[in-house]
C-alpha cells in the first residue's frame, strides 16, 4: 500500500491532508480533534496583533456548490491565541495562520507563531473581505515581496504565502514570494463573489463582498496549481473544493504536494480526512503508485 507521508519543504507530514484556515481552528480542543480525525496537521485562524470581531451577521450563507463568507478575520489577537496554540502543538503539526497591515506586523505576529510551536507560519495575503488586509496587499508582487523578506528575516519556521486567484498575474506574485525566501504557495483562497436578494434589492452580506469557496471553486484551484507548478520550484499546497479523493489527486497531479480542506470539512464533517485518506491509499495499490510523491505533478509534465 502507498505511503501517505508527505514533504512540504522541511514540514514532514505522515498524512497529506490539512485543516484549511478558519475551519474547526479556532480552540486548541478543536484543532486536536482535528488531527484525531485523520489531518496531516491543521492551519489555524488567521490571526492578527489585536481582537477583531469580523463583519456582523449576515456573514455567511450556502450557494449552489459551496458557501459564501463574509467574516472579515474575526480572532482573539495574538496574544490570546497564545494559550490555544500551546495545547494544539502538544498534538501534532500545527501550522500558525497571520495577517497584517505591514511587514513589521505580518514579522511580528510569525516570530509570535513560532514562540507558540508552529511548525510553520502561513501568511494570509489573499482574504477578498477583510479591508486594509489581504487582497490588497497580496495582488501587488513588490509588497508581497517585502513581506515575505521580512517575514524570512524573522523565523526561522518554514514561510508558506497563500494566495489570491483574484488576480491575472498570480504566477508572477508567487515567484515574486520564491525570490523573497517564500518555503511554499498556498494556492487558491477564496474567489471573490456577491450574493443578492432579489425581493430586496441588496447584497445579502452585511460587508456586501463576500468569498465562494467549496467544489464548485476546485477547477480554478487546480488550474492554478497547474500554471504555478510550472512558475515556481518550491513545493504548492492545493486548496479550494476538495472533499474527497479524488478531488485531492486533481491537485497532486497538477503539481501540489500536499492539500487543504476547508468546506468539505463543514459539508462531510471530520471523517472527511480519514476517508481521503482510505481512497488514497486505494487508488495508490490501483494504479502502483508507491508514495504520493510519486504523483505530484504527473499530469503536468
Amino acid at each position: 500500500m502507498g505511503s501517505l507521508r508527505v514533504s512540504i519543504g522541511s514540514v514532514r507530514l505522515d498524512r497529506p491532508g490539512m485543516v484549511a484556515s478558519g475551519i474547526m481552528d479556532e480552540t486548541g480542543a478543536s484543532m486536536i480533534r482535528m488531527l484525531r480525525s485523520g489531518a496531516g496537521a491543521v492551519v489555524s485562524k488567521s490571526v492578527g496583533s489585536v481582537p477583531k470581531p469580523g463583519h456582523p451577521n449576515p456573514n455567511f450563507t450556502e450557494t449552489v456548490g459551496g458557501c459564501v463568507n463574509a467574516m472579515g478575520l474575526p480572532n482573539p489577537g495574538i496574544d490570546a491565541f497564545g494559550e490555544e496554540m500551546r495545547t494544539a502543538v502538544s498534538e501534532g503539526p500545527i501550522v500558525g495562520s497571520v495577517f497584517g497591515a505591514s511587514p513589521e506586523e505580518f514579522a511580528m505576529l510569525a516570530d509570535r507563531m513560532e514562540d507558540y510551536g508552529a511548525c510553520a507560519v502561513e501568511l494570509n495575503l489573499s482574504c477578498p473581505h477583510a479591508q486594509g488586509y489581504g487582497m490588497e496587499l497580496g495582488t501587488d508582487p513588490k509588497v508581497v515581496a517585502g513581506i515575505v523578506s521580512a517575514v524570512s528575516d524573522a523565523v526561522s519556521v518554514p514561510v508558506w504565502v497563500k494566495l489570491t486567484p483574484n488576480t491575472h498575474i498570480l504566477t508572477q506574485i508567487a515567484s515574486a514570494a520564491e525570490s523573497a525566501g517564500a518555503d511554499a504557495i498556498v494556492a487558491i483562497n477564496t474567489l471573490k463573489a456577491m450574493v443578492i436578494v432579489p425581493e430586496f434589492a441588496k447584497p445579502l452580506m452585511s460587508n456586501k463582498t463576500c468569498g465562494l469557496s467549496g467544489r464548485c471553486i476546485k477547477p480554478v484551484g487546480v488550474r492554478a496549481v497547474w500554471d504555478l507548478h510550472k512558475a515556481v520550484s518550491i513545493p504548492i499546497v492545493g486548496v479550494g473544493g476538495i472533499e474527497d479523493h479524488r478531488d485531492a489527486l486533481e491537485y497532486i497531479m497538477a503539481g501540489a504536494s500536499a492539500f487543504q480542506v476547508g468546506t468539505g470539512v463543514l459539508t462531510r464533517g471530520p471523517e472527511v480526512f480519514a476517508d481521503i485518506n482510505a481512497g488514497l491509499e486505494s487508488f495508490m495499490e490501483e494504479h502502483g503508485y508507491p508514495d504520493i510523491r510519486s504523483m505530484v505533478g504527473v499530469a503536468n509534465d
